[in-house]
C-alpha cells in the first residue's frame, strides 16, 4: 500500500473529510474510484464519491461515510491505494518509495543505501546511508547515471569534492 494522503478533518456536517495530499498531483484522486484507509485494525476499501478542491487540501466524500461523525473518528488516517493504482510515470522518473533502500554504487564502490529523498524546488537529493556517514546525492542526469529497481541498485557518477 502507498499513502497518497493523509485526512485531516471532516468537511461540513455530510461526512466529506480534508485530505492533505501525499502526492505531487493532487488531481490523481479525480480519476480513483475507490481507496484504502489504513485503520488500527488494518485496510479498509472506500469507495469514492465525490472529489474537490480546496486551497491546497482534496475534500473527499466517502460512499461509507454519511455523517459528520463517522468522518470525524478518520482524523489523521492515511489513505492509500495499491501498486496497480499508481499513475503511468515518463521515463526515468521514480516513485519515493521504489528508491528507498536501493543500493547505490559509484563504479564498483558500494556508498550505502537511499535512506530518504528531499524534495527541493529544483531537483530532489537522496539521501544515501553509508557505513560511516550520510551523503547527499543531487538527483540529476549528471549524476544519477543508471537506476535498476530489478536489482535494487543505483549508479552515480559523484562531482568531485561532494564525498571525501
Amino acid at each position: 500500500m502507498i499513502k497518497i494522503g493523509q485526512i485531516l478533518t471532516t468537511h461540513g456536517h455530510k461526512g466529506e473529510v480534508k485530505v492533505f495530499p501525499l502526492t505531487d498531483d493532487p488531481n490523481r484522486f479525480d480519476d480513483l474510484k475507490f481507496v484504502f484507509l489504513n485503520l488500527p485494525d488494518g485496510y479498509t476499501k472506500m469507495h469514492i464519491n465525490s472529489v474537490k478542491y480546496h486551497k491546497n487540501f482534496v475534500i473527499l466524500k466517502l460512499k461509507e461515510i454519511t455523517d459528520m461523525s463517522a468522518a470525524e473518528k478518520l482524523r489523521n488516517i492515511y489513505i492509500c491505494v495499491q501498486e496497480e493504482q499508481l499513475i503511468t510515470l515518463p521515463e526515468d522518473h521514480y516513485f519515493i518509495f521504489q528508491l528507498i533502500g536501493l543500493e547505490v554504487y559509484e563504479n564498483e564502490k558500494y556508498l550505502g543505501k537511499v535512506k530518504d529523498v528531499i524534495q527541493t524546488g529544483s531537483n530532489d537529493v537522496y539521501i544515501v546511508q553509508g557505513n560511516k556517514k550520510e551523503v547527499l546525492i543531487p538527483a540529476l542526469k549528471t549524476v544519477v547515471k543508471n537506476i535498476d529497481l530489478q536489482t535494487k541498485k543505483m549508479f552515480v557518477e559523484l562531482p568531485e569534492g561532494l564525498v571525501d
